[in-house]
């Protein structure tokens, strides 16, 4: 099988079944609403209108109107520009949440900015799952926990595609490339993909590139009223925090960047890395599966993961019946693997789709699977833009090497002798080449010279984002200690224990890293 797309970054998740998430609509700025006052009461307040052609300094003037948006949650919207390198051209709307500080005002230490990852996640939706699960109570003492939706994301004038049967032909469809001739189909597919959002987003789809919503970021910690940056930021998150720093190393505060990208890849570094890190992750998964009787995976260690090879293979050649009428293909299985790999929680999940699909031929709980993973519901409408805004922000942050059939078998040799079990799917892979906007990321290390502290979290077993990017974060930040965690998984953060946590909140209390970094 051979896919259309490179595999996305999901938002930062936590086990399967146990994810909360917050869905918030109707939280605008602009008319008159309450926030509350240093005392503790409600008294009214007015966000402001920003005039584009004022510049900069309209924005960063701006005045937020908070509103209720229930559970203890206040929302409101930020006005950026549309272009940061021409502020007076027009503006944006960027969703904001925030979980006020619990504590007395003498505990108070500011915002504390959160962002899941993807790209393409939703900070909003995402607000409710850090202040549930992730972080703990001295820090909600101490910080405005605030979730915001990149530009592009959700909330904030989001990407947008078209209509539901559009982005599923797009991103479920089996697409083979076995000749040149398919390569020149696929990227033709691609096109009039691309042409589609931009027909339906306008302009902003050229404008959501990562440098432009960590300036979004600057703007709002400024109008919230924070002279630093405190952030905590998963996965793709890591990339923008790092940006951020980069950009305005003097505005940086306490930075937590868990599950690092290490910004000087190219697109090719990202394809391998990924295939490598799911390939041990799958290998992970068969060797404990095996441990039990009970597993599908008979055999030893290879055959399980050659058995899981086929089942997609098989899918692709005849879609398993899921129930309704619904099939899973072999795109859809293996999402559905896939997305159980970011979690060891979530391993039994993978134990009970396998069981069903090499046993009873059915493919139900990987269709399930996989819906969670694209944002997808039963009857296949999508309840969210990630998938979409993935491909937007990709797109424009990483220039893309363009090969002919024989050139992207010859990456795919090379990707598969490291991944043997999906490589060749990661390689085999159309998505940029043809999209309306040329990248315009530039892929280097990140020094951010100047900025405090910096915290980079790496998970040793962790798939999307391996344990060696996150090192070569640390080393390249020039003020960044390195946190590692000994684990399986994405991320560590929330994940890890008291060990991790530990680390992680003394540094965002205290402003405390651990010298010569530390291990758990």
């Amino acid at each position: 099988m051979r896919r259309a797309v490179r595999l996305p970054r999901p938002a930062r998740p936590v086990a399967l079944g146990l994810t909360v998430a917050l869905l918030l609509a109707g939280c605008v700025g602009g008319k008159e609403q309450s926030t509350p006052s240093d005392d503790g009461s409600d008294s009214p307040d007015q966000g402001t209108t920003v005039d584009p052609s004022l510049g900069l300094d309209a924005f960063y003037g701006q005045t937020l109107g908070w509103e209720d948006c229930g559970s203890g949650y206040e929302c409101t919207t930020v006005q950026a520009p549309l272009d940061w390198d021409d502020p007076t051209a027009g503006a944006i709307e960027l969703a904001v949440k925030r979980s006020p500080a619990t504590g007395s005002a003498d505990e108070r230490l500011g915002s504390l900015l959160v962002n899941p990852g993807g790209p393409g996640a939703s900070g909003v939706d995402f607000l409710s799952s850090v202040v549930d699960y992730v972080v703990g109570d001295d820090v909600l003492a101490a910080y405005d926990i605030v979730g915001f939706d990149p530009r592009g994301v959700a909330g904030s004038s989001p990407v947008d595609c078209g209509d539901d049967e559009t982005i599923d032909a797009f991103f479920t469809t089996d697409f083979p490339m076995e000749s040149q001739a398919d390569v020149e189909a696929a990227r033709e597919r691609a096109r009039a993909f691309g042409e589609a959002c931009l027909a339906a987003t306008g302009p902003v789809l050229g404008e959501v590139d990562t440098v432009s919503a960590a300036r979004d970021m600057d703007l709002i910690r400024a109008v919230l009223g924070d002279d630093k940056l405190s952030y905590l930021g998963f996965s793709y998150g890591t990339f923008l925090g790092a940006t951020y720093a980069d950009l305005y190393p003097e505005n940086v505060g306490r930075l937590v960047l868990d599950g690092a990208l290490d910004p000087s890849m190219s697109n090719d570094d990202l394809v391998v890395g990924q295939a490598i890190g799911f390939e041990n992750a799958l290998r992970a998964y068969v060797e404990d599966c095996q441990q039990d009787d009970a597993c599908p995976l008979k055999g030893t260690l290879d055959q399980g993961l050659a058995r899981v090879a086929q089942l997609v293979a098989d899918a692709e050649a005849s879609p398993l019946p899921a129930g309704s009428g619904a099939e899973v293909n072999g795109t859809l299985a293996w999402y559905g693997i896939v997305v159980t790999l970011y979690d060891d929680g979530s391993w039994p999940y993978l134990t009970m789709a396998l069981d069903e699909a090499i046993n009873s031929g059915t493919g139900s709980t990987l269709l399930e699977l996989a819906n969670f993973y694209l944002d997808r519901t039963p009857d296949g409408s999508y309840t969210a833009n990630s998938m979409v805004a993935f491909q937007a922000i990709n797109c424009l942050d990483y220039p893309m090497v363009v090969r002919d059939y024989d050139e992207m078998v010859a990456f795919a040799d090379q990707v598969a002798a490291v991944a043997p079990t999906f490589g060749r799917d990661f390689a085999m892979a159309i998505g940029c080449e043809t999209w309306p906007f040329p990248a315009t990321g530039e892929r280097r290390p990140i020094t951010a010279e100047g900025a405090a502290p910096i915290l980079v979290v790496g998970t040793t077993g962790d798939p999307a984002t391996p344990y060696e990017w996150a090192v070569a974060l640390a080393d390249q930040l020039a003020s960044a200690e390195l946190l590692t965690w000994e684990g399986e998984g994405h991320t560590a953060y929330g994940r890890g224990g008291s060990c991790v946590s530990d680390v992680v909140e003394t540094y965002l209390l205290e402003g405390e890293l651990p010298a010569g970094g530390a291990s758990c």
